[in-house]
């Protein structure tokens, strides 16, 4: 889990964009949204029966250990056996089973380190049949949460995150995160958290605790400390297995890994929710206390905000960019796939080389977008539009390097290959984010789908972009009744939005032959618009 903590959100020292977090809480889930200039950026979803988040600390029970893959099967108590592999046993894994043992005893009621006599560290390159049996008793960690048929991977190699450090049991090393690049101020920190650090703790330095003074970072490892010693006083009593420490509760856990001051905004539509937010916002941010706000309103939260047309619009299988280009974003079990298209964009005073780079960095800001969006892990394969220029493909890849680089979760990314596919790696530590934008076909038969209505008005937006482009004044629109009247509806409606645009008036002309989704744009001589 610590690992993971060194790729957390740095604070911007230049261009902070205003951020604001807007959470839904209903009977069953809290919904959390992301907003970066109104964009939504990131979406999560903390469900009440979830009882395998990252961060969890179990007492568990060694099912099987398998020399052939080097890693054990381990209950925690889920309906599949949790993984824990030998490289994530940690080197004092010896000294930990025996530090539990005396406690769960009752002989150790010290949880302190100070006097532990350790044992010998286990080799890196050892077999996990040497060191764990069957039947032994573990205290394991959450590091990746149940993904379709698998159970969730462990680690006994226990860490707890804060908002500026990580505190790490049995381990003497204080490390801090590489984006911190002042090599001054990564002196100034190891040596404050060097001279706080209780003995037999490691502490890893989290890129947010640049500039902060040794009250807040001592405040923040006792808080650490107070942890470690409420997992030991409930191993004696606990049963096997079991959740000894669950993970702060989710809106807190993404506050302390990405709130800064660009946040601008924290608005809950539940009241008792953000009253805890509140708090925790005062003790991490004291100066950004005001900027939670209770809303109470009868337009629902996320429609107040944009959210759920913007959801609609970028979780479906087609992602339409700017000026008529759009992404093709297919899932097999395997990998991610996703293919660039240009689609109608036309330019006459750009040849095709310009096209293609232009529309590639286009298409990897938004890919930066949908990895963090929809929590795509594992691995991705992005086939660009191809391009000549040696120059243009590095600086594409360069460009989506620069993008990622607010991503939190652990990714690496290879430069473009001979084909012109560019492959990304990134860590998947919770399932993917996958929500249905697929509607009932009205028109269809029994059971048929097709793509919600408010696609149809973005995809109808793009082209509108690039029918303007080519000079025609005079258009009309050919719709399904329906959308019709959507289009039209209220004095402010969607075709007074597009005339205020393009300074266009748009004829819209009914259809009954037409299907639900079915359109043509055409000319003032009645010939349909090609694409």
């Amino acid at each position: 889990m610590y690992n993971q903590s060194l790729h957390l959100h740095v604070k911007t020292k230049i261009n902070i964009m205003n951020k604001e977090l807007i959470i839904r809480s209903n009977s069953d889930n809290v919904d959390f949204a992301l907003l970066k200039e109104g964009k939504l950026v990131e979406f999560q979803k903390d469900k009440d029966n979830n009882k395998f988040s990252v961060g969890d600390v179990f007492l568990a029970k060694v099912r099987k250990a398998i020399p052939g893959l080097n890693a054990a099967f381990v209950n925690v108590g889920y309906q599949k056996d949790a993984f824990l592999h030998y490289h994530d046993l940690g080197p004092r894994l010896l000294s930990l089973m025996k530090f539990i043992k005396s406690v769960s005893t009752g002989k150790n009621k010290n949880f302190s380190l100070n006097d532990f006599v350790y044992e010998k560290d286990i080799d890196k390159d050892g077999k996990i049949d040497k060191v764990i049996k069957s039947n032994q008793t573990l205290l394991v960690q959450i590091v990746k949460e149940p993904i379709s048929t698998k159970g969730p991977r462990i680690s006994s190699e226990i860490s707890f995150a804060g908002r500026y450090l990580v505190l790490v049991p049995f381990s003497s090393r204080i490390s801090i995160s590489q984006k911190i690049e002042s090599s001054s101020e990564k002196d100034r920190l190891k040596r404050l958290v060097k001279s706080i650090t209780p003995k037999g703790f490691g502490v890893i330095i989290r890129t947010v605790a640049q500039g902060q003074k040794v009250a807040e970072l001592d405040r923040d490892l006792q808080n650490l400390y107070r942890k470690w010693e409420d997992v030991c006083s409930r191993i004696p009593n606990a049963q096997t297995p079991s959740k000894i420490l669950g993970e702060m509760n989710k809106a807190s856990s993404i506050l302390r890994d990405i709130f800064n001051d660009s946040f601008t905004k924290i608005f809950v539509d539940n009241i008792d929710l953000c009253a805890k937010i509140k708090d925790y916002i005062f003790e991490i941010a004291p100066h950004k206390e005001d900027i939670v706000k209770y809303y109470n309103s009868k337009t629902p939260i996320f429609e107040k905000f944009g959210i759920e047309r913007q959801i609609k619009v970028s979780f479906g299988k087609t992602v339409r960019l700017p000026k008529g280009a759009y992404l093709i974003i297919e899932h097999t079990e395997a990998l991610h796939v996703v293919d660039v298209n240009s689609g109608n964009r036309t330019s006459k005073e750009k040849n095709q080389e310009d096209t293609a780079i232009e529309v590639n960095l286009i298409a990897a800001k938004e890919l930066a977008r949908q990895f963090r969006l929809r929590d795509m892990g594992g691995i991705i394969v992005v086939d660009f539009i191809d391009m000549n220029s040696s120059e243009n493909r590095r600086k594409l890849f360069n460009h989506l390097i620069d993008e990622m680089k607010e991503d939190r979760a652990k990714h690496k990314i290879l430069p473009p290959s001979k084909f012109g596919l560019i492959q990304i790696t990134r860590q998947r530590v919770r399932p993917e984010m996958n929500i249905k934008t697929n509607e009932p076909n009205p028109n269809g038969p029994f059971g048929s789908e097709i793509e919600a209505p408010i696609v149809l008005i973005d995809k109808i937006n793009n082209q509108l972009d690039s029918i303007v482009k080519r000079g025609l004044k005079k258009l009309t629109l050919n719709i399904h009744p329906f959308i019709a009247a959507f289009l039209t509806k209220g004095f402010i409606s969607i075709r007074m939005k597009w005339f205020l645009r393009y300074k266009i008036w748009i004829k819209i002309m009914p259809r009954d032959a037409y299907t639900y989704l079915e359109y043509r744009f055409k000319t003032d001589e009645g010939k349909s618009i090609k694409f």
